[in-house]
C-alpha cells in the first residue's frame, strides 16, 4: 500500500484496505456475472426475446455499476484518487448514470411481468427498444446536470470514488435532488410495488405461486434505500454530522445490486437461466415458454 498519502478522515489502514476490498470483490464478480448474461443474450436465439432484452439492458447497466466500484476499489488501494478532477466528475457521471439506469430498468422488468401474469399480453421489440432507449437518454440527462452546475459531482468520505455531493446540503442541492429523486426513484418504487402486488394478488387467486412477489421491492430498497435516506437526510441537516464509516456503507450496498440483480433476473429467471446453462456448457434444457418465471 502506497505510504506517502495520508488516510482519509475518520478512517484506518485497516479501514481502508477492507473497504477496497470489499468494492474489489463486488466489482469483479457483479461485472463477470454480467458479463455471462450479456454474452449469452448474444449467443443463444433462444433468449433474445423482447422480455429478455430488459434483462441484458439491466446487465449492461450493472456491468457499469460493477466498473466503476473496480475503478473506486484500485484507487483505495492507492489511498487517493489518482485520476484529478476531471476524472472525479467522469467517475461521477458514469456511476450515476449507469445506478439510474439499473433502477429503471429493475421497474421495466416489474412492469413486463406484470403484462406477462396479469393481462397476458406479451412485450413487443418495438416497445422493448423504445423503453430501453427512454431509459439512457432519460438517464444521461438528469446525470448531465451536476456537470452544468445544477447538482454536484465531488468525492465520496473515502476520496477514492466520486457521486452527487449531499455533503452541502444548499439549496441547488435540494433543488435537484428532490425532482430527481421523484423521477428516478420514487417513481420506480411504485411501479415495481405495484406490478409486484398485482402479481402476488393473482397468484393467490390461481393458487399457483411461480415465485416470491416481494423480493425485488426487497432486494431493490435494501441496495438502494440508505443512499436515499443518505440524500434526503442531508437535504435537512448537515451529512458531515454522521460519521464518515457509516456514510460510506450506503455505496458499499448500493454496489451489491449487480449481483443481486444477476440472481433475481437472469439466474433466477428460468428461462435465461437455462439460456446461460446452454451457453455454458452447449447442454440444452427445455424451459416453460413464459419468459420471467422464477422460482
Amino acid at each position: 500500500m502506497v505510504s506517502s498519502y495520508p488516510l482519509p478522515e475518520g478512517f484506518s489502514d485497516f479501514d481502508v484496505f477492507s473497504l477496497g476490498s470489499c468494492l474489489l470483490v463486488e466489482g469483479l464478480l457483479g461485472f463477470f456475472l454480467n458479463a455471462v448474461t450479456v454474452v449469452a443474450f448474444f449467443k443463444v436465439r433462444e433468449l433474445r426475446t423482447p422480455s429478455n432484452f430488459l434483462v441484458f439492458s439491466l446487465a449492461m447497466a450493472d456491468m457499469g455499476i460493477s466498473m466503476n466500484a473496480t475503478v473506486a476499489a484500485f484507487s483505495s488501494f492507492l489511498r487517493y484518487w489518482p485520476y484529478g478532477s476531471e476524472g472525479c466528475q467522469t467517475h461521477g457521471f458514469q456511476g450515476f448514470v449507469t445506478a439510474l439506469a439499473s433502477i429503471h430498468f429493475v421497474a421495466a422488468i416489474a412492469w413486463d411481468r406484470y403484462h406477462q401474469y396479469c393481462t397476458r399480453t406479451k412485450l413487443q421489440w418495438s416497445s422493448a427498444i423504445t423503453l430501453a432507449v427512454f431509459i439512457w437518454l432519460f438517464c444521461a440527462f438528469w446525470s448531465a446536470m451536476p456537470l452544468i452546475g445544477w447538482g454536484e459531482y465531488d468525492y465520496e468520505p473515502l476520496r477514492t470514488c466520486c457521486t452527487l455531493d449531499y455533503s452541502k446540503g444548499d439549496r441547488n442541492y435540494v433543488s435537484y435532488l428532490v425532482p430527481m429523486a421523484i423521477f428516478n426513484m420514487v417513481i420506480q418504487v411504485f411501479v415495481v410495488m405495484s406490478s409486484y402486488q398485482s402479481i402476488a394478488e393473482k397468484f393467490k387467486k390461481t393458487g399457483n405461486p411461480r415465485f416470491n412477489p416481494n423480493t425485488p421491492l426487497k432486494a431493490m430498497l435494501l441496495c438502494w434505500g440508505p443512499y436515499g435516506i443518505l440524500a434526503f437526510y442531508a437535504a435537512v441537516e448537515n451529512a458531515n454530522l454522521v460519521s464518515p464509516k457509516l456514510r460510506m456503507m450506503a455505496p458499499i450496498l448500493a454496489k451489491t445490486c449487480p449481483t443481486v440483480n444477476v440472481f433475481l433476473y437472469a439466474l433466477g429467471n428460468e428461462n435465461y437461466r437455462g439460456g446461460i446453462w446452454q451457453f455454458l456448457t452447449g447442454e440444452k434444457i427445455e424451459t416453460p415458454q413464459l419468459e420471467n418465471k422464477t422460482k
